[in-house]
């Protein structure tokens, strides 16, 4: 479907629900609201083994670093090593210091990542109503620093995809959708409830590896597709944080539409969820089809970046 004979998200969305104002009209976290003390208190009460995992992708993988097509890679340069005191100008510290020093130049959505709420939107307006026009220079208003000042925190819940569709890996374009996620869940033995933070395993970012440079021929992401019963049930089941291990959570193009990224804005721009993207659920998921717990403690924290509309970020899995 061409750009020309999509609809407009404007006329897509026009009654689709929305949370803005129901946390305030300052508000910059809108979903994870939810998770309060009774939820993070609760979550800890899923640690029973101590085991702990990791969510994020390794930043500069000598096989390379899945990213949204037009980023490029995080390029991490070595400014001093040992070589740095070959030379008679070598850096002098008192009894003979040596260190390493490097730096990185990289997309702040170039990694395992979470989006601030302003990242994207439609009619001029992002997150509760603010003015597209607080994103110019940097995003005044709902950008990641609210998020990373609070932290993430709560009960959740693993959704193997894959698996579940008896694939090593999700195919480019494969949708699902809310149906499916309470099918998967019930197949692996797991309530899914209010306030979950969902996690959702497709595995396809394994192709990245696979394919090489062929990876982004045609790319479209396999995800979560668009449907008003869809948005209903994240409103009802009041999801704060959405997590996956694509790089944008949902189908790229919608096959209904053509629109592209349509959750982005009716579940983040419109209810609020916070979305995590190109997360490394292997091990992760591994583990839950082994001893068949798929819920556990979750806890991540995005860096702190004033005006940032997003940052690089290590989820932590506790069971």
């Amino acid at each position: 479907m061409t750009e020309s004979a999509s609809p407009d998200l404007t006329e897509l969305l026009k009654d689709s629900p929305s949370n803005w104002g129901k946390w305030g009209d300052d508000d910059e976290v809108g979903g994870l609201n939810y998770l309060g003390p009774e939820q993070v208190i609760a979550a800890a009460g899923l640690i029973r083994s101590g085991k702990v995992f990791t969510l994020q992708r390794l930043i500069g993988d000598p096989k390379g670093d899945p990213v949204w097509p037009g980023r490029t890679p995080a390029e991490r340069t070595q400014i001093l090593d040992e070589s740095s005191w070959d030379g008679e100008d070598a850096p002098a510290f008192p009894g003979g210091l040596h260190y390493a020093d490097d730096k990185i130049n990289a997309f702040l959505q170039g990694s395992t990542q979470y989006d601030a709420l302003g990242h994207v939107w439609y009619g001029g307006q992002i997150w509760n109503g603010y003015d597209a026009r607080t994103t110019v220079g940097g995003l005044d208003k709902a950008s990641i620093e609210p998020i990373a000042e609070r932290g993430v925190v709560g009960r959740a819940v693993l959704l193997d995809m894959a698996r579940f569709r008896g694939k090593p890996t999700l195919e480019s374009a494969e949708t699902y959708t809310h149906e499916d996620l309470v099918a998967c869940a019930e197949s692996q033995g797991v309530e899914l409830r209010k306030r979950d933070i969902l996690i959702i395993r497709t595995n396809y970012l394994q192709l990245f590896f696979d394919l090489g440079d062929k990876f982004y021929e045609g790319f479209c992401e396999p995800g979560l597709v668009y449907s008003p019963e869809l948005v209903q049930w994240f409103q009802d089941m009041e999801i704060p944080n959405l997590v996956t291990d694509t790089i944008a959570n949902e189908v790229t193009f919608d096959p209904n539409n053509g629109v592209a990224l349509v959750l982005h804005n009716a579940l983040m721009r419109n209810l609020g969820v916070t979305l995590t993207e190109i997360a490394d659920l292997e091990k992760l998921a591994s583990d839950c089809a082994e001893d068949g717990v798929y819920e556990f403690f979750y806890a991540a924290a995005p860096l702190k970046v004033a005006l940032g509309s997003g940052s690089p970020v290590n989820p932590l899995v506790i069971k």
